[in-house]
């Protein structure tokens, strides 16, 4: 799962101009990338795509002169073409992917949104052994929670709705956060309640992230002029750091994830499940292949609560580009060559149960053994795997006892009290 790149703000300053960013891609701009030019004509051929509603009718790069609100930034498509490059090279001495992949080899979901279908597009350009439109097959996912058809939960959304209101009585005993905000609204000319609802910090972050001066206004107007500082933008920053603190502590956010984020490990352990069934057998792939392939680009709003769901509360905020991988390992011994003859020579019970692994990394870290499910796990044979049925262990039964429950449907519709 990546979450989308660098992406234009969402919210704008009331009374302060625009951030003034490029949203078309150019090589003669920094950030560049060698692939970028290429990336670019490849993308106009994107009709010979095979795309699910409504797909089609989303643009496949970015292409505003003047940035549009949420548009995705060249940073955000090099940001990408970074990452699948990262991931190809990772894994070309695996042969994950033939060159001649098939269809079914790779599965690709994305939200509607622009920024998520063209950050997948550059990842997977870069990832890709040879990027071909005409096998490509993208599919849509509605929420982003990326939950499918099992996005009914109202025990979730109650969660939701407790965490927010936590999330709102914490900043309001804030003395340091509300007075930066009253004096961010003077300087504007804004009332307070204004400038909160306007979000600065998406703003400000953005003028960071691409060195740009913080806004400034002219005396009048009901304000004091000025321009708004980094002293202020750091209290901001603070504020939200300790909530994330504060979230973990009072635990209604992780109630909230392990129920958002139940789906889509659910479906992702069905995968692996799927290969594992295949491995005991001893089959062969089909024709074209099997799935082992499977990228989905999402939101900050989709990835902190599966990181919050795989227990990794320590693991800081999803940045913009963020990834994380779930890797399928045959056991250690096999990868080591010991038992790769005996594989080669048929002995189709020489995988097993016990033989599959799981790892876990998050931004590239190796993140297996600070998961939930494999927490307590020793280390097998100084290797970083999980066994695989500790992951199948949790996502089917013991990731419900945080909610006190045993399964999805009674943690979602069981009357509270």
């Amino acid at each position: 799962m990546i979450r989308h790149g660098d992406r234009y703000p969402l919210y704008s300053i009331p009374k302060t101009k625009r951030p003034a960013i490029d949203c078309t891609l150019s090589i003669s701009r920094q950030p560049s990338h060698p692939l970028l030019n290429s990336f670019i004509n490849h993308m106009g051929k994107g009709g010979q795509g095979h795309w699910k509603p409504p797909l089609g009718s989303v643009s496949r790069l970015p292409s505003h002169s003047a940035c549009e609100i949420g548009e995705l930034t060249q940073t955000g498509v090099v940001q990408h073409l970074y990452n699948g490059q990262l991931l190809h090279h990772a894994y070309k001495q695996h042969s994950l992917l033939p060159t001649d992949w098939s269809p079914r080899q790779v599965w690709v979901e994305t939200t509607g949104r622009s920024r998520t279908l063209q950050s997948g597009l550059a990842f997977l350009y870069g990832f890709l052994p040879n990027f071909d439109w005409s096998k490509l097959n993208v599919h849509h996912q509605w929420s982003t929670l990326f939950c499918g058809s099992a996005c009914d939960c109202p025990a979730r959304n109650r969660y939701l709705e407790d965490e927010q209101r936590r999330q709102y009585q914490f900043r309001l005993a804030n003395d340091n956060l509300d007075r930066t905000y009253t004096d961010m609204a003077r300087t504007l000319g804004l009332p307070t309640r204004e400038l909160r609802a306007a979000n600065p910090i998406d703003s400000l972050l953005c003028h960071l992230c691409h060195g740009l001066s913080f806004p400034c206004v002219p005396s009048g107007n009901g304000g004091t002029g000025g321009c708004l500082t980094m002293a202020q933008f750091a209290v901001i920053q603070q504020q939200q750091l300790d909530d994330e603190v504060d979230r973990t502590r009072v635990g209604l956010y992780h109630k909230y994830a392990t129920l958002a984020m139940y789906p889509y490990l659910n479906r992702t352990a069905a995968k692996m499940e799927r290969v594992a069934k295949a491995s005991r057998a001893g089959r062969k792939s089909r024709v074209g292949g099997e799935e082992v392939f499977t990228l989905s680009s999402a939101h900050d709003v989709t990835m902190a609560p599966l990181l919050s769901a795989l227990g990794l509360e320590d693991a800081r905020f999803p940045r913009f580009a963020a990834r994380i991988v779930f890797e399928l390992w045959k056991s250690p011994s096999v990868i080591q060559g010991q038992t790769k003859k005996r594989a080669r020579e048929g002995d189709k019970s020489n995988v097993t149960d016990g033989d599959l692994f799981l790892r876990v990394l998050y931004n590239g870290e190796d993140v297996t053994f600070h998961t939930t499910f494999c927490h307590s796990h020793d280390h097998y044979m100084n290797q970083p795997l999980c066994p695989l049925e500790n992951f199948l262990t949790f996502v089917r039964r013991d990731m419900f006892s945080i909610v006190n429950a045993t399964s999805y449907k009674e943690a979602c519709y069981r009357q509270s009290g």
